[in-house]
Formats: C-alpha cells, sequence, structure tokens
C-alpha cells in the first residue's frame, strides 16, 4: 500500500485487530480504498498463500483524484462530462458504460469507494479497453462526490424513470454529471435530496425500466448531440 502499486480493494479478516490493522485500515480511508472485513474461509478460498488474515487485490488501472480531473478537464478547455455510479455492481455494466462514456466525449467515471463494482479483468474486457482511456475518479461517498461537483459549478443529475425532466429537455451542453443507480433499486436517496434535477428517457411500451448501461448510453448519447449542434 505504501509503494507504487494500485490496490482496488482489501478483505481483512473479521477479528483482527492490532496496530497494524488499525494503520491499514487508516491507510485505505486515506485513499480511498474498500475494506471489506470477511471470515477466514473467505481469505482461504482467495488464496494458497499464508495470507495472515489480509489479502489485497492489485489495480488493473489507475485512479485520479476527482478535483484533480476536473481542474484538468476545464484547463483543457473542455465542458465538463462526468458519469457518478451510484451503487452499480455489475462489472460488465461498468465497463459497458465506459465504452460508451468514452465515446460519446465523456471525460471521466466516478466511482464510489462503497456499493461499487471492482474493476476486475473482465470490466476492462466488457469495456473493450476504455476503461484504460477515460479519467477513473474513487472518492469515499455519493454525497462528497456530489459536494465536490457542485462546488465546480457542475449540475448534478439524477436519473429516474418517473423523472421530472425528459432527457431531450436537459440542457446537457454545460457541466453536467449523469448520476446513474443500481440495478435493482435506482438512485440513492442521497442523489433524490441532493441532485439538482431529475431526468427521464421516455419509453413507448409500459416496462420496468432500461438496462443501467444501456440508459448511461442514451442520455450520453444526447450529451454530445447537443455538443455537436451547439458547436454549429
Amino acid at each position: 500500500m505504501q509503494g507504487g502499486t494500485t490496490i482496488e480493494k482489501i478483505f481483512l479478516l473479521r477479528t483482527a485487530t492490532g496496530d497494524e490493522v488499525n494503520t491499514i485500515k487508516k491507510i485505505a480511508r486515506e485513499r480511498n480504498i474498500p475494506i471489506s472485513q470477511v471470515p477466514v474461509e473467505k481469505l482461504d478460498g482467495m488464496t494458497r498463500a499464508q495470507h495472515q488474515g489480509i489479502v489485497a487485490w492489485t489495480s488493473l488501472i489507475n485512479y485520479i483524484d476527482l478535483q484533480t480531473a476536473i481542474t484538468y478537464v476545464v484547463d483543457e478547455g473542455q465542458v465538463p462530462l462526468f458519469v457518478l455510479l451510484d451503487g452499480v455492481t455489475d462489472v460488465r455494466n461498468v465497463g459497458a458504460i465506459a465504452r460508451s462514456a468514452l465515446c460519446c466525449g465523456a471525460q471521466g467515471i466516478i466511482l464510489p469507494t462503497s456499493q461499487s463494482a471492482s474493476l476486475t479483468e473482465e470490466a476492462i474486457k466488457t469495456s473493450a479497453g476504455a476503461l484504460n482511456k477515460i479519467m477513473l475518479c474513487r472518492i469515499p461517498s455519493v454525497p462528497q462526490a456530489i459536494d465536490v461537483l457542485k462546488l465546480n459549478g457542475i449540475q448534478v443529475m439524477g436519473t429516474q424513470m418517473k423523472g421530472s425532466v425528459p432527457v431531450y429537455e436537459t440542457d446537457l451542453t454545460i457541466p453536467s454529471c449523469i448520476v446513474m443507480g443500481a440495478e435493482d433499486s435506482g438512485i440513492s436517496k442521497d442523489v433524490l435530496k441532493r441532485a439538482d434535477y431529475l431526468i427521464s428517457i421516455p419509453m413507448v411500451a409500459s416496462f420496468d425500466s432500461l438496462n443501467v448501461s444501456v440508459a448511461t448510453g442514451m442520455i450520453l448519447y444526447e450529451a454530445l448531440r447537443q455538443r455537436i449542434l451547439s458547436a454549429k
């Protein structure tokens, strides 16, 4: 953790205590590395090595601080367009979202430490390499991400089936962040309270919802369409 290797996630023995364990937890918090406290059977199943109560997954990609990412985008003369994943845990959905985000001009994806998919080899494969080409920002929580975004003048839009504004009536030419919710339950209460407004994708058929990666692609394409037209 103190070298140059990026850690994706730490699995810690549920009963582990002591100064070393406290140090690991402290460093993990400082670096926004998620910790999962598990029974010894879980650790034994993850490795044949002598794990001593801790197993760490090294990351296949690199993360960037959210404020650093926003500053970079602005300094490059671009209009910020980010996607915040609020509870999206399916790695294939994350990979597909990254692919659409890169193709539609989004500069970064924001992944909260908790309730978020680990970016595994399967996620990278699903993204067709997009996860290695787009900025990935890890931050402790969704509320913290929203606070940083708003402090930088970026509008935050929650997505919901019964959102108050159809996506095509939304101004996506200004600095924007689209919040996509969990596959089963949608956006969290934190987003409902903190979002500038809620948007929806009008549908003809009476059906539960679109897949989160498909919905993200549709919204991002609308952002791309509006930005192309505004540039003419």
